[in-house]
């Protein structure tokens, strides 16, 4: 006869003991909904159930366990023993406990108390008969006790997961926590707080510091677990034991993320959504994850540790599994995001933020075996990310090649696209390790870019001496972003008419992008000491050009050569060089003031320089010259401005607006 169905394999957790059929595993105990404990009669008690015996609880144990350690020696060969009679007593001690367990309340049942360890070495007597007999042949005692023993243990078995998922479902019941209403709200907080509902479009602010309270499980129900566990893994049980622990964690944890604030979000929602309201999504995203790996996992892992000590290798598997279900849902939003390509450049900051985020889960997942699969799919997501930043950041090349607008910037200020540019690049490069990484794994494999990188390199040691620090591929595109700037406004510059303004216009343009590289340690480490020189360089030619353009018709009417006629001045032309310098220098005063410089320390730079040429030599030619007109009425009608007054008048160059010289003029 069939001793019993055989055990069929499973791939998904290694083999602890006896394991039943796909039949008795679609027929047994894990299909909860059809559990009924045994009861007692109507005004029963369950201690009547009790067996009779003359021997007491411990003797009859102790005889079943010498009984097994006789069948398991080996020295019965095929044939089993006689059963004695106090195994059937051994039966009814088993089944007397259940019927009083089965009537109890939660926290009477199995593993509260000392009490039940005893019923627990019952178990594994239980399990052990059965396994032994087993490889014996069959006489009618013998398949009469087997099937009592396999009826009983089965028994046990139901009881055994009725009270695991009962242990289990602590957690509710226990997680009504109050808290105190002067405490902020954190994310830990909103799982006791669900009626409160949070403004997903706020950031919620997390601190990993907070005390863990999710899952919350009295320790004497983890203790608990434990011993039903291990008592159902022993027996065989153990597919019922994870799928009643992995059923019954994922709705934890689901519900957990529903009071996080967290819903899915696919790939249409995010088609009708504004820019405003992506926002609000990614940082709900990049809340929930960051709640995962620096709590979530991490309590859920020591729970998956604490339940299954003994079983390490299924701790892992049960805790991967629930890690891969949360995590799966969690990259259905970056890959939805991504899929759109509704590429925009103020989408690359938020982009890179699902990068970093990604970057961590990957790593709060372990290094585990089984967890390898789930690496390597958040890795893809998170390289498709990537991909989408560096399109992003790629555009802003684009944009610069685009610009092809041929209008002049009013008063030569600082260029739009200079600006945005610059801006953009400072706030990009706060992600300068992000995006080198990026740029890396996407240009791997183009050997077209690691020849630019080693060009790069090559001419930074000949500028620079070798102190530029290590191209990479990011700090290249970078380079190439400031060479298309640098190419951009010198286009632009040529469209002003005025030589001195298109001067004033690479100045202020100029300084600003050398002050925001100088403003940032990450770009100006990109950059390198040999550009910021190089730019400075070209920022004093530029000036020199400017004061060339501008003040050498000035000076040149103050030059004391030309003024003599055999031997004597005249009269005539000092009056015409005079004339001349108030002509000219009125006219650059009424220009310049409304010429834009922003940069307080470039405008004074300008006017220092100004006045370190003009007035010395207008202090000069005035001094020398100026007892030349026969009356101080004459002198007056061609000496405007005294050198004092030269200098006030300098001070309103480049304050871009007309009030400043309309007041200087009403002052004067």
């Amino acid at each position: 006869m069939n001793k019993r169905l055989n055990s069929e394999k499973s791939g998904s957790f290694p083999r602890f003991g006896r394991r039943r059929s796909k039949r008795e595993l679609e027929t047994g105990s894990f299909k909860l909904k059809g559990l009924k404990p045994k009861v007692c009669g109507k005004n029963q008690n369950p201690v009547e159930l009790f067996w009779k015996s003359d021997l007491n609880h411990d003797e009859i144990l102790e005889k079943v366990v010498q009984f097994i350690e006789k069948l398991a020696s080996g020295q019965y060969k095929s044939k089993a023993p006689e059963i004695p009679n106090f195994v059937e007593s051994f039966f009814k001690m088993a089944e007397s406990r259940i019927a009083t367990y089965e009537q109890s309340e939660a926290s009477a049942k199995l593993g509260f108390n000392e009490k039940h360890t005893s019923f627990f070495e019952a178990i594994s007597c239980l399990s052990k008969i059965v396994n032994t007999l087993d490889e014996f042949q069959f006489d009618s005692a013998t398949t009469s006790c087997f099937n009592r023993a396999e009826s009983v243990h089965h028994r046990a078995m139901l009881l055994s997961e009725y009270q695991f998922l009962a242990l289990l479902e602590i957690s509710k019941r226990n997680c009504n926590v109050t808290i105190d209403s002067k405490t902020p709200k954190t994310p830990k907080q909103s799982f006791f707080n669900s009626n409160q509902e949070t403004d997903r479009c706020v950031k919620p602010e997390y601190d990993s510091r907070t005390e863990i309270v999710f899952p919350y499980f009295p320790p004497q129900s983890v203790a608990n677990m434990n011993r039903v566990a291990l008592a159902m893994i022993s027996a065989g049980y153990e597919e019922e034991c994870f799928i009643v622990y992995s059923g019954l964690r994922l709705k934890a944890l689901d519900f957990e993320f529903s009071n996080q604030g967290y819903e899915n979000v696919n790939m249409e929602d995010f088609q009708s959504m504004d820019w405003e309201s992506m926002e609000g999504e990614i940082d709900n995203w990049i809340h929930i994850v960051k709640y995962c790996t620096t709590n979530l996992f991490s309590v859920e892992r020591k729970l998956c540790n604490s339940v299954f000590p003994e079983h390490s290798l299924i701790a892992q598997k049960l805790f991967c599994d629930l890690a891969t279900s949360l995590t799966i849902r969690l990259l259905n939003f970056p890959n939805a995001f991504v899929l759109i390509k509704q590429y925009s450049a103020e989408k690359l900051f938020k982009l890179l933020d699902i990068y970093e985020t990604l970057r961590d889960l990957t790593s709060s997942l372990g290094t585990e075996l089984p967890a390898l699969d789930l690496i390597s799919e958040t890795s893809e997501t998170q390289r498709r990310v990537g991909e989408a930043a560096v399109t992003i950041f790629c555009q802003l090349e684009n944009s610069i090649k685009s610009d092809n607008g041929r209008i002049p910037v009013a008063s030569g200020a600082v260029h739009p696209l200079t600006r945005y540019t610059m801006n953009y690049l400072k706030y990009a490069c706060e992600y300068k390790d992000t995006l080198q990484l990026v740029f890396q794994q996407h240009y791997e494999t183009e050997g077209s870019t690691r020849r630019k990188v080693q060009k790069q390199e090559s001419k930074n040691a000949i500028e620079d001496n070798g102190r530029s620090p290590k191209t990479s591929h990011f700090s290249v595109k970078l380079m190439m972003v400031m060479d298309l700037l640098d190419a951009k406004i010198e286009m632009k510059s040529k469209f002003y008419r005025d030589p001195a303004l298109r001067y004033i216009f690479l100045m202020n343009n100029g300084r600003y992008i050398l002050q925001k590289i100088k403003g940032s340690t990450d770009i100006d480490e990109i950059m390198g000491p040999s550009w910021s020189g190089k730019r400075t360089s070209d920022l004093r030619q530029y000036h020199k050009n400017y004061q060339r353009e501008t003040w050498r018709k000035v000076l040149q009417c103050l030059n004391h050569e030309g003024l003599q006629i055999n031997g004597k001045v005249s009269k005539a032309i000092l009056k015409g060089r005079f004339k001349n310098f108030n002509t000219l220098f009125d006219e650059i005063r009424k220009t310049q003031s409304i010429w834009m410089v922003s940069d307080e320390q470039l405008k004074s730079e300008l006017r220092v320089s100004i006045s370190a040429v003009v007035i010395p030599a207008y202090r000069s030619f005035l001094g020398r010259f100026k007892s030349h007109f026969d009356s101080d009425k004459k002198a007056e009608k061609y000496i405007k401005h005294q050198p004092e007054d030269i200098e006030g008048l300098i001070d309103t160059l480049f304050e871009g607006n007309m009030t400043s010289m309309g007041r200087r003029r009403h002052n004067n």
